[in-house]
Order: structure tokens, then sequence, then C-alpha cells
């Protein structure tokens, strides 16, 4: 949202200041109940695709194949579709 430069109230224009500053408030609050559920934290079960993890680590879906196969990373499958799990990602990092 762009800053206005306030505009002088008069007496007349107070229910149209009052009716826009509710508005931005509103618009506020929005904003930071998106946040607050962006920041959330991942519950350490969580279970995530090749693309999450991929897009996690900031690699490419190779480098995740890759890594599962040399054993760096564990897969689990229901299907034909493939999971990882968070908290062994968390834990395959390893501290330079």
């Amino acid at each position: 949202m762009e800053k206005q430069p306030l505009k002088p109230l008069t007496f007349d224009s107070m229910p149209n200041a009052v009716q826009e500053v509710i508005q931005r408030v509103s618009i506020m609050q929005d904003q930071i109940i998106e946040l607050k559920s962006a920041l959330q934290p991942k519950p350490k079960n969580e279970l995530l695709t090749r693309n999450e993890v991929a897009e996690l680590l900031k690699c490419d879906l190779s480098t995740i194949h890759n890594w599962t196969k040399k054993g760096k990373l564990k897969k689990y499958c229901l299907g034909d579709r493939i999971y990882y799990k968070l908290s062994e990602i968390e834990s395959s990092l390893i501290a330079i």
C-alpha cells in the first residue's frame, strides 16, 4: 500500500476519514494474520514432497534424487508418491 499524504481534516470530512482509517486497519489485520500463518514453524513430523524438499533446500529435483540414492536423505513411499520427513531433513544438515 502506498503512503498518501495526510489531508487536512474538517468537521465535515471526519466521517470519511474515520471510515478510511477503519478500512486501512482492516487491511493491516488481514496482512498480520497472513504473516503469522506463514511464519508458523512446521511440525517436526510433517511429510514433504520432493518439490517441497527441493524448495526448502533451494536445489533441483535431480539433487534430491541423487542425495536419496546416496542415502543422505531417506524417502517414504505411499503408492506412487514419495515423501520425506521434515525432521529427518533437518537432522541431515551438517554444521560446518
